[in-house]
């Protein structure tokens, strides 16, 4: 079981408890500090933009608060939970059941249909089939895909493949969403188009969001920013 943790911040935050935090996380890649002691707070329903400068570490962050990544020191919590102490089996578990994933390429399966494609974290948590496809038109419908539940990855524009990639990242109804350059490989109008899906589709489900992005535009459209420099939150530059 993960282990409890008291929150920081005193008895009275258990009201307002955020879905994902971290507390003095430092990511090291030898002598380089990808993260040089981070804080931050997602709030249950929040969705939250991670901008910086390459190689400022906001990809790590959303690689270390997802537990794709373990950290060198500091703390990660969910809803309260310590998961940075898990093992790798615990986090792949939680990956499948409370997290869900977007990211630039979308890493559909070629060979399956987009419902195949949505159902899969369904599936792979011990589904049956017609359970996770149900749960899968419904996302796909909700995203604008109704009647390209059979077609296959080659057979979708872009941004519909997308859609599938965030249909597949909410089925399984989980409590945050990581995005990572979630339009980065879309045109500008296809990938505002894209996020604001992704951002109504979240809200449907009550997920929060944690979009890392380069794109200045697409991170303005996007409730609370949060600016990464040289591995630490710019308190100046976060809204």
């Amino acid at each position: 079981m993960p282990t409890q943790t008291t929150d920081p911040r005193g008895p009275l935050a258990t009201a307002t408890r955020p879905a994902l935090s971290g507390r003095g996380l430092v990511k090291r890649y030898g002598t380089q500090h990808a993260l040089a002691g981070v804080d931050i707070d997602i709030q249950p329903g929040e969705a939250v933009a991670i901008v910086g400068p390459s190689g400022s570490g906001k990809t790590s962050l959303l690689h270390v608060l997802a537990g794709i990544l373990p950290v060198d020191s500091g703390a990660v919590l969910l809803g309260g939970t310590r998961i940075d102490q898990l093992g790798e089996t615990k986090r792949s578990e939680l990956r499948r059941t409370e997290f869900g994933f977007v990211f630039q390429s979308g890493f559909l399966v070629a060979e399956l249909t987009a419902e195949e494609n949505a159902a899969l974290p369904l599936l792979l948590g011990g589904r049956s089939r017609s359970d996770a496809l149900s749960a899968a038109r419904e996302w796909l419908g909700r995203l604008g895909l109704s009647g390209k539940e059979k077609r296959r990855p080659g057979e979708l524009s872009g941004g519909e493949a997308q859609r599938v990639a965030i249909a597949r990242a909410l089925a399984h109804r989980p409590s945050v969403i990581f995005a990572d350059e979630p339009t980065g490989a879309l045109d500008s109008r296809t990938g505002r188009a894209t996020m604001a899906a992704l951002l109504a589709a979240a809200g449907e489900s009550g997920a929060a969001v944690v979009l890392v992005t380069h794109d200045r535009d697409l991170a303005a459209s996007v409730p609370r920013t949060v600016t990464i420099r040289d591995g630490r939150i710019d308190a100046g530059a976060t809204a």
